[in-house]
C-alpha cells in the first residue's frame, strides 16, 4: 500500500548561471546550470515554512549530478590541453633562451617537441623570431644575440633564469601541475632537457633553467636532479 509523506522538505531551485566544466562522475565535459535553493518544509506536499538556503551547487546537464564550486577548479579536457600547450611551448623558449640557437639539433628537437604539443604549424623561424622578440625585451628574459654563432644565448654572465622568466614559468607550469600525474610532471621536465641535452651536456645557465622548471612542476630538488641524469643515459 503507498504511503504518502505528510510531512517533508522541499528545495526549489533556480539558475543563476551556466557554462562548461569537467563533470566528475561523467568524466568529461559538460554544460552545467549553476543553481541555488530555498529549503521549505511541506505539509501534504504544500510548501509553508521557510528552512533555509541550499547551494549553490552545479548541476551536469547529461547525468544531473550535482556538485561543489570546487569542481570548476579542475580544468575541462580543452583547457587542460591548452595549458599544457602553452607550457610546453614557455618551458621550450627558456631552454633556447638560456642555451642558444646555434645548434641545428637543439632547434630542431625544440620545433618537434612543440609541434607534438599541439602547435601543429610551429616552425624554426617562428622560434626565432619570438626570442629575438623576447631578447629586446629586456625586462622579460636576459638573452643576447651572437653575432659569432647567430644565436641567442642566456649564459654570457647575464643571469640565465632572471626574475621574470622564472615568474613566467611559474605561472605558466604551477596552475598545470596540480593536474599532472607524476609520470606527467616528469615527462615534461625529460623533454626540457632532452633539448638542452641536444647539443651536448647542460650549460650552468640551463641546469638553472632546469632546476626552476622542476619547482614550478612542484617536483622534489632530489627528483628533479636525478631526472636530469637519467636524460643524459641513453635509452
Amino acid at each position: 500500500m503507498h504511503k504518502m509523506c505528510v510531512v517533508g522538505v522541499r528545495t526549489s531551485w533556480r539558475t543563476v548561471a551556466d557554462g562548461e566544466f569537467f563533470c566528475p562522475d561523467c568524466g568529461g565535459d559538460r554544460n552545467y546550470l549553476r543553481r541555488t535553493g530555498r529549503r521549505r518544509l511541506t505539509v501534504l506536499g504544500v510548501p509553508l515554512l521557510s528552512r533555509g538556503t541550499a547551494g549553490p551547487v552545479l548541476e551536469c546537464s547529461a547525468c544531473r549530478g550535482h556538485f561543489g564550486l570546487d569542481a570548476l577548479d579542475h580544468p575541462t579536457t580543452v583547457r587542460f590541453s591548452a595549458m599544457l600547450r602553452d607550457a610546453v611551448h614557455t618551458v621550450t623558449l627558456a631552454v633556447l633562451a638560456a642555451g642558444g640557437t646555434s645548434s641545428r639539433a637543439v632547434r630542431d628537437t625544440a620545433v618537434r617537441a612543440v609541434r607534438a604539443a599541439g602547435f601543429a604549424d610551429c616552425s624554426e623561424d617562428q622560434l626565432l623570431t619570438l626570442l629575438a622578440a623576447l631578447a629586446a625585451d629586456t625586462g622579460r628574459l636576459t638573452t643576447t644575440y651572437d653575432v659569432v654563432t647567430g644565436g641567442y644565448a642566456g649564459h654570457n654572465g647575464l643571469d640565465p633564469c632572471g626574475t621574470a622568466l622564472a615568474i613566467e614559468l611559474h605561472e605558466s607550469l604551477e596552475p598545470l601541475a596540480p593536474h599532472l600525474a607524476p609520470a606527467g610532471r616528469e615527462s615534461l621536465l625529460l623533454q626540457a632537457a632532452r633539448i638542452a641535452l641536444a647539443d651536448g651536456s647542460y650549460t650552468p645557465a640551463e641546469r638553472e633553467v632546469l632546476a626552476t622548471v622542476g619547482a614550478a612542476l612542484m617536483l622534489r630538488p632530489a627528483d628533479t636532479a636525478r631526472l636530469l641524469a637519467a636524460a643524459r643515459t641513453p635509452s
